[in-house]
């Protein structure tokens, strides 16, 4: 996959990815906040475990069995999940969708 190729899948994820999470956040009134690359879960969009369970739900509905939410997770431990930012979802997500397309 070439560079291009590779930005392009990220923005479309991130573009679709930042539609999930407008959809949690509306619920606290946050749904006009950026969500950038480096925009991070716990500090920026103050979600926690129960919004990443409803995200891995959004994720499952959307893409189904081909990304793998929980398992990206429990490759973690407690700190890289509180660091955790929307670009490494992202790239998670985008080698996932090439690994089985």
């Amino acid at each position: 996959m070439s560079i291009e190729t590779a930005a392009a899948a990220e923005a479309t994820v991130l573009a679709q990815l930042g539609g999930m999470l407008r959809e949690l956040l509306e619920e606290y009134g946050l749904d006009d906040t950026e969500i950038t690359m480096d925009t991070t879960f716990h500090d920026d969009l103050e979600l926690e475990s129960v919004d990443l369970v409803a995200l891995s739900g959004q994720l499952r509905e959307h893409y189904g069995d081909r990304v793998n939410f929980a398992k990206f997770v429990a490759e973690r431990d407690l700190d890289e999940i509180i660091a955790l930012t929307v670009g490494e979802l992202v790239r998670y997500v985008v080698a996932s969708l090439r690994e089985t397309a």
